[in-house]
């Protein structure tokens, strides 16, 4: 069965229906198990996907892209610069320490210093501890996405992650693919506790005795977390009842799934990008814009989609997804092999040149499949590739440290923004500020960065639209990176196991308040 779900699906529905069905276990399957422990070491989906079983925002995304309070019940503006938030009492840590306004500021201020996280919490001033359960945020200009930002805002155990381990280290030392004590430990506020953790086998989770949200539906006291690489094989196991739901399902496994009576397949439209970046400081020729061009017009997006993707994802020209801010409709994807030839011609580039190329193999919907298509593409205007892939826990290493002349990078802006997409993509890389953290092709756009930031300080939407359409159209002109698709998601799960509520465009399955039905 095939259910699809719309982004204005009403929020839990009848969940609160089912709040006294016995408590069970969930067998899961992704397609890889988080790389780390530590929510700021990486900014990904399989870190996010975690915090949000293991810790809680102080204010998350609901099924309608609105905001729900968490460990945050209320807030106000004070001023043009200022949000105060007042934070929810009686709140427990998996330690046993209370959670305060204390444990926020620690957060924020760890936040800061995140390579992947300071860029978010760059428009911020400070925060201001009012007293134990009451905090301001002050921005350092009027800034429209205050929100948006503290949802990626999990507070720590301050308690716990202060001092020094066993090594002599700091606990709350944070170390980027790196054996650091808040890698491998864990006290958040949220519905589970990590239990036990094989890296690469198996993560077990325990329903948190005393999780502070008791009005969720949520049945599951104990989750099995195993990653499966390959995706046949994980459907394989969701069909024989090994494991109860699985992520992602490629589009290959659609009709698999769905002429099965057993299973429910949920699909949804989503806005993650998926992008090839080319490194200007590898490659002298990536410096050319007609190289780059012509890079672009030798790529079939449409191609793509329709022959990997099995027509399960959206032909890309931009970043920013239709229903963004930043959309700008007039951008359409541009394969033309005989203009891409024209260009590498008049680049003097004719004979073409030798290019490594890297992508993960377990990270993105068939994401090695359409590396090995853009290959062959580029062959066609004389780009020899000399292509990799390999596991995600492998792969960000190797992107943290641009070691490959192209590289493949998705991205969907947890801000629900266009603003996130050139913070990190497009934005000069500026180790200091994080911004461009993600940008491999260390393209730099001066005028289009002044215009990012300006987009942040304007609080008025359709100025802000203005000007965020006019970065995609600028790069765009540029080609500033390779936009391929935006990926639709896809979950499955055996009858009974009621996933659809809790999953949205996001990709965070909410599975504190999943309900399964024996």
């Amino acid at each position: 069965m095939n259910k699809t779900v719309s982004l204005l699906a009403g929020a839990m529905m009848s969940l609160g229906l089912m709040a006294g069905a016995n408590a069970a276990t969930l067998k899961m399957a992704y397609d890889a198990d988080p790389v780390s422990l530590d929510p700021h070491e990486q900014l990904s989906g399989g870190t996010m996907q975690l915090a949000h079983m293991t810790f809680d925002p102080l204010v998350r995304w609901d099924r309608n892209l609105g905001f729900e309070p968490r460990l945050a019940e209320k807030w106000e503006r004070i001023d043009d610069l200022t949000m105060r938030f007042h934070l929810r009492k009686g709140v427990k840590f998996h330690s046993g320490n209370d959670f305060t306004a204390k444990d926020v500021l620690f957060t924020f201020n760890r936040l800061r210093t995140s390579p992947d996280f300071k860029g978010i919490f760059a428009p911020f001033a400070e925060l201001k501890v009012i007293d134990d359960h009451t905090i301001d945020l002050v921005t350092n200009k009027p800034f429209p996405l205050v929100l948006n930002n503290v949802t990626y805002l999990f507070p720590m155990d301050s308690a716990f992650y202060t001092g020094n381990d066993a090594n002599g280290e700091p606990k709350d030392k944070l170390v980027k693919h790196g054996n650091s004590f808040a890698s491998r430990q864990l006290s958040g506020t949220g519905p589970y506790v990590v239990s036990e953790r094989q890296q690469g086998v198996r993560v077990d989770f325990t329903r948190f005795d005393n999780y502070w949200d008791t009005n969720s539906p949520g049945n599951v006291d104990e989750i099995v977390l195993t990653p499966i690489k390959e995706a046949p094989t994980r459907v394989a196991a969701l069909l024989s009842g090994d494991v109860d739901f699985i992520a992602p399902v490629p589009p290959t496994d659609h009709k698999r799934i769905v002429s099965n009576d057993k299973v429910d397949l949920v699909t949804m439209g989503g806005t993650r990008i998926i992008t090839f970046q080319m490194n200007q400081e590898r490659v002298e020729a990536f410096k050319d814009a007609r190289v780059r061009q012509a890079v672009a017009y030798a790529i079939n997006q449409e191609g793509i989609v329709k022959k990997i993707m099995r027509g399960f994802a959206t032909p890309a020209a931009q970043m920013s997804p239709e229903g963004y801010l930043g959309y700008n409709e007039s951008l359409k994807p541009r394969y033309d092999l005989k203009k891409a030839k024209q260009l590498m011609e008049e680049a003097g580039y004719a004979d073409g040149f030798t290019i490594t190329m890297m992508a993960p193999n377990n990270r993105y919907v068939n994401d090695e499949k359409i590396a090995q298509a853009v290959a062959s593409m580029l062959a066609k205007i004389n780009i020899t590739v000399d292509l990799k892939t390999m596991p995600k826990a492998q792969y960000w290493g190797e992107f943290d440290e641009r070691a490959a002349d192209m590289m493949m990078i998705g991205w969907h802006a947890d801000t629900e923004d266009s603003n996130n997409f050139f913070e990190f993509l497009t934005a000069c890389p500026d180790t200091d500020s994080g911004l461009g953290q993600y940008n491999s092709g260390n393209y730099c756009n001066p005028e289009a960065d002044k215009m990012m930031h300006e987009a942040n300080s304007e609080t008025d939407p359709a100025k802000r639209a203005a000007i965020m359409q006019k970065i995609e159209q600028m790069l765009y002109d540029d080609a500033a990176y390779i936009p391929l698709h935006w990926q639709n998601l896809a979950w499955a799960a055996r009858k009974g196991v009621n996933v659809e509520p809790v999953v949205n465009v996001m990709n965070f399955p909410y599975l504190g308040d999943l309900v399964i039905e024996e």
